[in-house]
């Protein structure tokens, strides 16, 4: 029964995929993905990375085109990972820890997600430098949809540019710059998009002081996307594997984070209410910016809609079943 299960679930891995790839050549989607830990407990702002589908890594550092039957790689920037500003992982890694589609569990816990990062991390990624556990760094890499929930919002890319990005991310320099205010994850992806479409994205300097956040990059697309009615866009959501590991919740902004924290908030209306004011202000002032609400708006085919209906399905029966 379990294993009726989890190929119903590589089902819907496989058609994530390749949504819209009748109507994209390639693409490059930004990965919105929610906070968790202890980002998700004072901080809230998430992470964000690149898909790029026609392009694959040679190497964590060393990117090519991507071969038949290759599905592309994700590329993110790091803290603290091998010495190195960017690292490329392949995207079924990415997000579940595994090499094929096929080997994607249906449900987890701790004990299996560390097993699953580990194996691949060890196996696929011995030329990056630094030691495996819990609170490794080395985590990021792999098996980001057991710990959140993401939201891809997709644009189409030619040939040319897929090469010219290939060329200039191989040839610059690859040194850890990372620097939370001014080079952090949120201004390599602004980076990126920003080469493909140039001013698709931007900061916020208002709503989020003048430092680059993953939703604030994520909205600033979805504009664009609107003021372009001639764009190749398409957004959906890759949902947290079900299990016992804690939910994601909704990344936040600066001044979001400041105004919907009870922890940050209280005190500084009671030393400060002129400063919590005008946060509240701020906050409210840039508009909201709901993804969830945004990937509604781009509803799924008909066989890609089943097939989540379906894992729904049978993750509610799989509970149900007890050990």
């Amino acid at each position: 029964m379990a294993s009726k299960y989890i190929n119903y679930f590589v089902l819907c891995v496989l058609a994530v995929v390749c949504l819209s790839a009748a109507r994209l050549e390639a693409q490059a989607t930004l990965l919105l993905e929610e906070p968790y830990s202890y980002d998700g407990t004072f901080a809230g702002t998430g992470h964000t990375a690149v898909y790029l589908s026609r392009v694959c890594a040679e190497t964590p550092t060393i990117l090519r085109r991507c071969h038949e039957g290759e599905t592309g790689v994700v590329i993110s920037r790091y803290h603290h990972i091998g010495g190195r500003d960017w690292i490329a992982v392949p995207l079924i890694p990415y997000l579940y820890a595994v090499e094929n589609a096929s080997e994607v569990p249906l449900f987890v816990d701790t004990k299996l997600v560390q097993f699953l990062r580990y194996g691949y991390l060890r196996n696929n990624m011995p030329d990056v430098p630094g030691e495996l556990g819990p609170k490794s760094p080395l985590n990021q890499l792999a098996g980001s949809a057991y710990d959140r929930t993401l939201y891809a919002f997709r644009i189409a890319t030619s040939p040319e540019q897929d090469d010219k990005l290939i060329g200039l991310l191989n040839s610059g320099p690859n040194s850890e710059e990372y620097a939370l205010l001014n080079r952090n994850c949120a201004d390599f992806v602004k980076d990126i998009i920003n080469f493909y479409y140039p001013h698709a994205t931007h900061r916020s300097v208002i709503g989020d002081l003048g430092v680059a956040t993953p939703k604030q990059v994520a909205k600033s697309l979805v504009k664009y996307s609107h003021r372009h009615s001639d764009l190749e866009f398409s957004a959906f959501v890759i949902p947290q594997v079900p299990g016992s590991i804690h939910r994601s919740h909704g990344a936040d902004g600066v001044a979001e984070a400041l105004v919907k924290s009870k922890k940050y908030v209280v005190p500084l209306a009671a030393l400060h209410p002129f400063v919590a004011g005008g946060a509240v202000v701020l906050y409210l002032g840039q508009g909201r910016f709901n993804p969830s609400r945004e990937v509604q708006r781009y509803p799924m085919s008909p066989d890609i809609a089943a097939f989540w209906e379906m894992r729904q399905r049978s993750t509610v029966s799989w509970l149900g079943e007890g050990p």
